[in-house]
């Protein structure tokens, strides 16, 4: 049994991800800001941690993290939220989860990012986009400078279609979609390889299933 902390866990993906933990039987705490949420996370079997990650320093997270065997940063903004706050929950919330994933001697980090952030955003997009394309991809390059283990999954778009348990993992792959349920079971999948640490992969439904997507992805270094 591992203990797994998930930042933005009430999210759409935390929420599935804490269901499949907890059914294997990994102890989760749920960090998350809104206090009226309590009662339905401690419902999925997690834990209750509320704290605002777009407020709080990395002393004020680290709490949450002691003997902790890995930590899940799965926070965003949301889609109604402004570009200022791309930057401070998408970025800035990754910087500081990190930090304090190390003040606590957790060093096992997994980061859900988004596909195609590496490429910058497009000449033509909106404010609130190139906001967002900017934070992720500024939380995956801070993280990759970290001495954390650290696993960045890029998805696609997201749906919200049954899981199919199939997927695409790799450095670069083409643009399409993926049930969240699919993207939670591969973050729960990947906490399980400790050769996935150092990777960044981008994440689309396919034909493979997931555990041996995992293992070729590792394969091809």
């Amino acid at each position: 049994m591992s203990r797994i902390v998930i930042i933005g866990g009430h999210g759409s993906i935390a929420r599935l991800l804490t269901q499949q933990l907890v059914a294997r039987g990994d102890s989760v705490v749920s960090v998350f800001r809104n206090p009226d949420h309590r009662e339905e996370i401690e419902s999925l079997g997690a834990e209750a941690f509320v704290c605002d990650v777009e407020t709080a320093s990395a002393a004020d997270l680290a709490p949450a993290m002691t003997g902790a065997d890995g930590v899940v940063f799965a926070a965003g903004a949301g889609p109604n939220s402004g570009a200022a706050r791309k930057r401070t929950v998408d970025f800035e919330g990754s910087v500081k989860a990190a930090a304090a994933a190390e003040q606590a001697g957790v060093k096992r980090f997994v980061q859900v990012s988004a596909i195609g952030v590496d490429d910058g955003p497009a000449p033509d997009a909106d404010e609130v986009w190139t906001a967002y394309v900017e934070a992720k991809r500024d939380a995956d390059d801070a993280l990759r400078r970290t001495d954390l283990d650290w696993t960045i999954l890029r998805p696609g778009g997201l749906t919200d279609d049954e899981p199919t348990e199939m997927i695409t993992l790799g450095e670069h792959t083409e643009r399409s979609s993926i049930p969240r349920a699919d993207v939670a079971a591969v973050i729960a999948a990947v906490l399980t390889f400790p050769e996935t640490a150092g990777h960044s992969w981008d994440l689309i439904s396919g034909e493979t299933p997931i555990p041996a997507a995992i293992a070729a992805a590792v394969s091809a270094g």
